[in-house]
């Protein structure tokens, strides 16, 4: 897990925090409202997330969360 670690570490600072609350269940739009930025926002910086390391599902996301939390 520490690579998955390393890569997380490389996140911006508001990729970090769409990532944490994304893992707590929230929809796209539920985020947008919570940090006040628009939907689409939200889209883009998940993507860069999923592609930054690499993966493509919102439950891996929500595993690499739990699992650095568990470390």
């Amino acid at each position: 897990m520490s690579g998955t670690h390393r890569l997380v570490e490389k996140l911006t600072p508001r990729q970090r925090q769409i990532m944490l609350i994304a893992a707590e269940g929230l929809s796209n739009k539920e985020i947008a409202r919570r940090l006040n930025i628009s939907e689409g926002t939200v889209k883009i910086h998940l993507h860069q997330i999923y592609r930054h390391l690499g993966i493509s599902k919102r439950t891996a996301l929500t595993a690499i969360v739990h699992g650095d939390r568990a470390d």
